[in-house]
């Protein structure tokens, strides 16, 4: 059977090692978002990804400012408006890399070795991204036309928060209109074992401080009757959660939307045994809510996690004081229909009421993130298992993300579209981490399900 995919996957293969050259040159740019030194980087690697959209055959390609980093777009639109408008995110920015943090080879110097590229930004989100840019070539190189309407929004804040991409969308949403969103931003747990997210967690960050005497006390001359910060923050944090493993703040579950039976049962086919969580973590003992299984617990159930505490003198040698101030950052990951700000709300009034009188508590907010949660039984994403089936050439997995990606939840709700998290990358990739690899296999099956996934959707009424 004859499909318009086949001249486009035919022209990926041909073409295979002219892409994978196009992102080793994307790669060398050190597009690092949060040091200011690399502005200039950032302003090139949009100007080379806007460059390749050009020569790729898209239209109507800009490089559009914000009030930050640029946003990339371009546009082909040949399909016509009988046919659904398909609308790729993704991210050309980096988080920072030096050799000095055990790197092997220099970050921005890409290297292929057993199979993999090595490089900063080789799986996020350079290499994902670039998939359905490649994609979209490889249709209007062979074929003059491709199936589907399609826009290409690649922004350059993801690692830094996104602090510019809201306002972005709002002020362009007739310019980002589509029918359904596509990212490539995440991962599956082996090659042959694909995974569709159908979900994501959202985000309460919070800051705790503790505030006692005035300042630093000698311990000798006033120890014993000063409540120690440091211990107060202790006392805190024992309350935060109860017995069973499940957290104390009061009315915290209160709108977490349920687990289907189909839903766990899909979750099932991707669990992790205790002895594989011990063995990826290095942790003695698994723990958690024994009423959920390991892969609900990371993935579909909310968190309060501590992600730092300090207080008093952590230098050499002694220092005898009780010190006059403790402080913790604590990070909530919520599931669908918890409220972000809500969360933060109950978490702040909850530490409030369990701090001691002899102390000053404030909870104060850094940043929020939205959950996802979208049926997998959606035109859409039964689109997308198909296309993996014949483009990777397996049955994907849907599944829950435990991360957080906040554009997914603001395209959701601003465009009123579906989002499919189509990831093509690995789970131990080591994104964020020294030595981020991509698997040279997986960046060209990803080509090719990416083209047969715009086929699909043409099927699909707009």
């Amino acid at each position: 059977m004859t499909h318009i995919s086949d001249a486009p996957r035919a022209y990926s293969r041909t073409h295979a090692d002219t892409f994978r050259q196009q992102l080793h040159e994307f790669l060398r740019i050190p597009s690092i978002s949060a040091d200011p030194a690399h502005a200039g980087d950032m302003q090139h690697a949009a100007e080379w990804l806007a460059a390749d959209m050009r020569a790729a055959g898209l239209d109507n390609v800009a490089i559009m400012p914000t009030a930050g980093h640029p946003v990339v777009y371009g546009e082909w639109l040949g399909a016509g408006p009988d046919k659904p408008t398909v609308l790729v995110y993704g991210h050309y920015d980096v988080v920072p890399a030096l050799m000095e943090d055990g790197w092997h080879t220099d970050p921005f110097e890409p290297v292929e070795k057993d199979g993999k590229i090595y490089a900063r930004g080789a799986t996020d989100d350079k290499g994902q991204l670039f998939i359905h840019a490649k994609a979209l070539e490889s249709y209007l190189k062979a074929n003059g036309s491709a199936p589907v309407n399609v826009k290409l929004f690649i922004e350059g804040e993801e690692e830094v928060s996104s602090p510019n991409l809201v306002p972005f969308i709002k002020e362009h949403l007739d310019l980002l209109k589509a029918d359904v969103c596509i990212i490539s931003d995440t991962s599956m747990r082996s090659i042959e074992e694909p995974a569709i997210l159908h979900s994501l967690r959202g985000m309460t960050y919070m800051e705790v401080e503790v505030d006692g005497p005035a300042n630093d006390l000698h311990s000798g001359l006033w120890g014993g009757a000063a409540h120690n910060p440091a211990l107060a923050l202790a006392q805190i944090v024992a309350k935060l959660y109860n017995e069973d493993n499940t957290i104390a703040v009061p009315g915290f579950y209160d709108d977490v939307v349920p687990l289907t039976p189909d839903e766990r049962a899909m979750i099932a086919k991707t669990d992790l045994s205790e002895d594989d969580y011990m063995a990826s973590t290095g942790v003695p003992a698994v723990w958690g809510d024994a009423a959920f299984n390991i892969r609900e617990r990371i993935a579909a159930r909310p968190t309060l996690d501590i992600n730092g505490m300090w207080s008093g003198w952590t230098g050499p040698g002694p220092k005898t004081i009780v010190p006059a101030k403790a402080g913790m950052k604590i990070s909530s990951r919520l599931v669908g229909n918890q409220d972000p700000h809500q969360i933060f709300e109950l978490v702040k009034r909850y530490i409030e009421s369990i701090a001691p009188p002899t102390v000053k508590a404030e909870v104060r907010l850094l940043t929020t993130g939205k959950a996802a949660l979208f049926p997998f039984d959606i035109p859409e994403m039964q689109a997308a298992a198909r296309a993996y089936e014949r483009g990777w050439g397996a049955t994907p997995i849907f599944t829950r993300g435990g991360g957080s990606i906040p554009v997914v939840a603001e395209i959701a709700d601003l465009m009123g579209i579906p989002v499919v998290m189509m990831g093509y990358g690995l789970d131990d990739d080591g994104l964020h981490s020294p030595n981020e690899r991509f698997s040279v296999e997986m960046f060209h099956r990803g080509i090719e399900t990416a083209i047969v996934y715009l086929e699909e959707l043409a099927k699909l009424r707009s």
